[in-house]
């Protein structure tokens, strides 16, 4: 029988943390500050900025928890999820809910009155499609990791509008990199872990085709698209050419990553890839920020 233990105020504030998947809204944080920084051409308000990312960081919190709530059970069949606060049995689903739902009504009200609409109808958007299409789709078909990419990119875009309240190019170049980034990243991931993911159920690519091919065919395809679309701040005057340089060098680097799991398909090059992506956005972010073309 599932143990659940009784919510009170000793319960440790880690576990509700956790709910909120700190590292992931972190990293949500930095790129959402980026897209504000590049579009307000330096931080011109800086209580806005303020505001904006902790609006930001309750409702990206809140779809975390809400994720929370709807995997419980397959978090239960994995080893890396099996010690969450929900399948451990540390909150109640209900509690867990009434948290997730609260953060996130939350975030949007401080979006609403510090920021402009359309910042908060994106925020609204982006965990509308985390929660209640990516997170399903996870046990419906590989295409998952796409569609998980586009509420993955959508932070920038509101950092972008909420300095300027408008939808320019410059928001869009920064989607489409963080759109192309998630692919190789989630892929190197999802092989990584294919054994449990295929224990929860989720039909990751590496878990539907076990050969690797295709995982790897879209590694190297998102990987170049990912070179393509990193040059665009620089062509749209947000960026300079130290920025450009920078990006494709770093690009490159990371598609023979990927071109060496092709060629090998081993667990040891999956991880190469992992690190090369983790390395690969905040090097990219810095160089936007210190060769902006301001």
């Amino acid at each position: 029988m599932e143990r659940i233990a009784d919510v009170s105020p000793t319960l440790p504030l880690s576990a509700y943390l956790e709910l909120t998947k700190p590292r992931i809204n972190a990293l949500v944080l930095v790129t959402a500050a980026l897209g504000f920084f590049l579009g307000g051409k330096g931080i011109q308000a800086p209580l806005e900025l303020v505001y904006f990312l902790l609006g930001t960081a309750f409702v990206v919190g809140g779809a975390g928890v809400l994720n929370h709530v709807l995997e419980r059970d397959v978090d239960r069949l994995m080893e890396r999820t099996r010690n969450r606060p929900l399948p451990a049995g540390l909150i109640r689903p209900g509690v867990a809910m009434s948290f997730g739902l609260c953060l996130v009504l939350s975030g949007l009200l401080l979006l609403l009155s510090t920021t402009n609409l359309l910042t908060a109808f994106l925020a609204l958007l982006s965990a509308f499609l985390y929660v209640v299409v990516y997170t399903p789709m996870k046990r419906l078909t590989w295409l998952n990791t796409s569609l998980g990419a586009i509420p993955g990119a959508l932070p920038p875009v509101g950092g972008w509008t909420a300095a300027t309240g408008e939808l320019e190019a410059g928001a869009w170049g920064l989607f489409l990199i963080l759109f192309a980034w998630q692919h190789p990243h989630f892929y190197a991931i999802a092989w990584i872990f294919r054994e449990d993911y295929h224990r929860g159920g989720f039909k990751m690519l590496p878990v539907v085709e076990p050969d690797g091919r295709s995982t790897c065919r879209q590694i190297v395809v998102y990987s170049v698209l990912l070179i393509v679309v990193s040059t665009l701040p620089t062509y749209l005057g947000i960026s300079g050419w130290i920025y450009l340089c920078g990006a494709v060098l770093m690009g490159l680097g990371m598609l023979l990553v990927g071109i060496g799991l092709s060629l090998s398909r081993s667990h040891l090059d999956a991880r190469r890839l992992l690190k090369a992506s983790v390395l690969y956005l905040p090097l990219l972010l810095l160089l936007s920020v210190v060769d902006g073309g301001f």
